[in-house]
């Protein structure tokens, strides 16, 4: 894992961030949704689950990415 995230540089983790991880855009961001759900008890179906999965993935690899480089320093 440590090596993947070191083969993709930062600057694809946040343009796949502001892209993919907040399609679509209106009325409000997909990610943001899914997660009032989960809070709620309400992600209950299985494509909920795989939107938030696909839209979350992103912002985990960024921040996993963010955490390791200052760890690094």
């Amino acid at each position: 894992m440590r090596r993947l995230l070191d083969a993709l540089p930062l600057w694809m983790l946040v343009v796949a961030c502001l892209t993919l991880g907040l399609a679509p855009f209106t009325p409000e961001p997909h990610i943001w949704e899914k997660l009032k759900m989960l809070a709620a008890g309400e992600l209950r179906q299985a494509i909920d689950i795989f939107d938030l999965l696909l839209h979350g993935l992103p912002w985990l690899l960024l921040f996993a990415k963010l955490i390791l480089t200052r760890r690094a320093v």
